[in-house]
């Protein structure tokens, strides 16, 4: 047995050491903590004085800018919270085109003129700070010496306080744009999308006879998906700490083909982690709803209650950093890619989206009553056709290189966007667009002049996990998502592309002739469906024959990255978010440049790694296996392994010239990254392939990195 692996068998023999989380009598007030690290409405109403907290209640619900001296009334109230609560410093949190979290901490404190300090904090620190934008990509928004950025409370976010073991922090969620107006973040788009699709749903509404509903939210619920190995393991290999996932790695002799892992029993150091994140989820008004194991072994997920899209995200945000900040304390490593193993299933993040109005209707429910059914229809149609005509972009939206490893491997959706709306509803459609009735679709459907329309599935048929985009009762569960990302973008798009076909279909509805409300409804959700229904697919995603059906479909087939990026700037994507002022051409244009550069950067940083480990890690190691078998006299085997040294040999110099980039190639843009998927990847691919075999005939001793079969199942 290795050193390591006998180190990490004796960590795996976990106890608390007295840093368990204690349980508590949930029955007694004093002991529910959910969201007391929350600057709530409850904590607002209780430290505002009655009349500036109807005033910003009132400001919220019509969606307007805070003025200062309401701003520093809640200010004040909020510093004071925070102070009682150990908090020193605060920060504004915001998303900046990176992808992850960025915070700058300042301190309440300042010095006096008698050597003292006093805390200060004024509305306008709360609403506004003034961090480097040039220190972030920007997209060539601003050049490098344009320094100046801003950001912009969110107070439909609410503040919170982080705890740490020697501290608190106040945290204040807020948008990040530059000086001159851009959006630098993921948030500014999402809220600009949130308000074009509430103002496209409510005056649809309108037309449907709602006349009550003033605003419509729509909600988010993701499905986190993420790994979890020992702390020793992760260290000892290079390429998880510098790229997030396995460079190399043979398989073992047992993956996950028993299906004995899901829903498993949870190891109990596993267990405690799991206990200790929903404890602080808790704290921070993150509603946690479950926990179970995951297909992979070392595989594991936890999800949160549905909320409004804009708080949805925020929290996931926080998800993701409460997960891999506490693992620590367990001696383990939480892993966010979207693909750390070969071989087993990839980890996900199913965004599970609807639309609710503020008189507490879900608009993606059938329900029970021909209004509700008519809305339903009219909603889901729209869904339909604007995942059909923009599904490039949505493709684009989950594209990144660790999804380059998992889109369509047999383990996640196919890389083709489709739409699953299950068997029943699909034939409720089918009917409608067929003109005929059948046993299951009573040709009420169809026959107007009855009293009501027929009732209408709410779970439309088995679930089907091949499926990219499928309806599951009351809302769509985008699959897609990678594990690694922010929800944002890919909400924002969804927002925006629904409200251009809740517009168009409402168009329609408005120029249709006639007095019969419900006639009406039905001819523009059946058209829609008609002219849309390619879209439709409840077969195997993964088959070869889906793959030929889509491509006689007209349907998009974006395998990589490189393919899916180029939808982000596509004419009609520059269309759909300038009409609802989402995002601007420019601002679409930044977000491409970064993400075609963050795409050839990480691969080069992938190509770079397994180039040296191979260079001074494996080769050595190998090199040492052939001396023991020549004194050995071992013939066959000394044969066999040599000519697997030579190829792993030439494979290295290979990576190592194609990591060279070559003369004339532009060293940025769309050409590198194209490059580094054809060249760069393919070279380590290469080397991999012959390193992972010679891992199966190394002497264990010698093998330089932890296996698989350490990593994954040593818990």
């Amino acid at each position: 047995m290795t050193a390591i692996r006998q180190k990490n068998v004796t960590a795996a023999q976990w106890t608390a050491n007295g840093s368990a989380v204690e349980p508590a009598d949930l029955t007694k007030e004093e002991n529910v903590v959910f969201g007391s690290n929350v600057f709530s409405i409850k904590t607002q109403k209780e430290r505002l004085p009655a009349d500036v907290f109807d005033r910003l209640q009132g400001t919220l619900e019509r969606g307007e800018a805070l003025d200062v001296e309401l701003a520093d009334a809640v200010a004040e109230a909020m510093k004071d919270w925070a102070l009682e609560n150990g908090a020193t410093h605060y920060t504004h949190v915001f998303q900046p085109l990176t992808g992850l979290t960025a915070e700058k901490h300042d301190s309440f404190f300042s010095p006096t003129d008698d050597g003292r300090s006093i805390a200060r904090f004024k509305g306008s620190e709360l609403i506004q700070g003034e961090p480097d934008a040039s220190s972030f990509p920007t997209g060539g928004i601003r050049a490098t010496f344009e320094a100046r950025g801003y950001t912009a409370w969110d107070p439909t976010s609410p503040a919170f306080l982080l705890d740490n073991p020697n501290g608190t922090l106040l945290c204040i969620p807020t948008a990040f744009a530059s000086w001159t107006g851009e959006a630098l973040d993921a948030k500014i788009p999402l809220l600009r999308s949130m308000d074009a699709l509430s103002r496209s749903a409510v005056r649809a509404l309108k037309l449907l006879g709602d006349e009550d509903t003033s605003r419509v939210v729509t909600t988010v619920g993701p499905e986190q998906e993420y790994f979890l190995i020992d702390e020793q393991y992760f260290y000892a290999r290079p390429d998880l700490v510098l790229t997030g996932r396995t460079l190399f790695g043979a398989q073992p002799a047992k993956g996950h083909e028993l299906d004995d892992h899901y829903f498993g029993a949870i190891p109990e150091r596993v267990l405690a982690y799991m206990m200790d994140c929903e404890a602080e989820l808790a704290k921070l008004g993150v509603p946690i709803t479950t926990r179970h194991n995951e297909v992979a072994p070392a595989q594991y997920e936890v999800a949160p209650m549905f909320e409004n899209s804009n708080v949805g995200s925020d929290h996931q945000q926080l998800l993701m950093q409460v997960l891999q900040s506490k693992a620590r304390k367990y001696g383990l490593v939480c892993l966010l890619h979207e693909k750390p193993f070969a071989g087993v299933n990839g980890s996900g993040k199913h965004n599970n989206w609807s639309m609710g109005t503020d008189t507490g209707h879900n608009l993606l429910d059938p329900g029970d009553t021909p209004s509700e059914n008519l809305s339903f229809l009219f909603f889901c149609a729209a869904v339909i056709q604007a995942v059909d005509k923009h599904q490039g972009l949505l493709r684009a939206t989950v594209a990144n290189i660790g999804q380059d490893h998992r889109l369509g491997a047999n383990e996640a959706p196919p890389a083709i966007i489709s739409i699953f709306l299950g068997g029943e509803l699909e034939k409720v459609f089918g009917t409608m667009a067929a003109g005929e009735g059948d046993p299951h679709t009573p040709d009420e459907v169809l026959d107007l002049g009855a009293e009501v329309l027929p009732d209408l599935p709410m779970d439309g048929g088995d679930r089907n996990r091949t499926s990219p985009f499928a309806f599951t009762g009351n809302k769509f569960e985008f699959r897609a998502l990678g594990s690694s990302m922010s929800l944002a973008f890919t909400n924002t798009v969804l927002n925006t592309v629904v409200a251009e076909a809740i517009d168009d279909l409402a168009d329609k509805l408005e120029a249709a002739e006639g007095d019969d409300l419900a006639a009406k409804v039905i001819k523009v959700v059946t058209d829609s469906y008609v002219e849309n229904q390619r879209i439709i697919f409840g077969g195997d995603g993964y088959s070869d024959a889906w793959q030929q059906e889509a491509e006689k479909r007209g349907l998009k087939n974006l395998r990589t990255t490189p393919d899916a990026l180029p939808e982000v700037i596509a004419p009609s994507t520059i269309e759909v978010f300038g009409k609802y002022n989402v995002l601007s051409e420019r601002e679409l244009e930044a977000r491409y440049e970064v993400w075609v550069e963050q795409y050839a950067m990480n691969a080069n940083i992938e190509a770079e790694t397994a180039a040296t480990i191979a260079r001074t890690q494996i080769i050595p190691a190998v090199a040492k296996h052939l001396v023991l078998l020549d004194e050995a006299d071992a013939e066959l085997l000394e044969k066999e392994s040599r000519g697997l040294f030579n190829e792993l040999v030439d494979k290295t110099i290979a990576l190592e010239d194609a990591n060279g980039y070559p003369d004339g190639l532009e060293q940025e843009g769309m050409e590198l990254a194209i490059y580094a998927r054809d060249r760069q990847l393919t070279a380590m691919h290469d080397v991999r392939v012959v390193a992972d075999k010679l891992e199966r005939i190394v002497a264990d001793n010698y093998w330089p990195l932890p296996k698989y079969s350490e990593m994954m199942f040593i818990k």
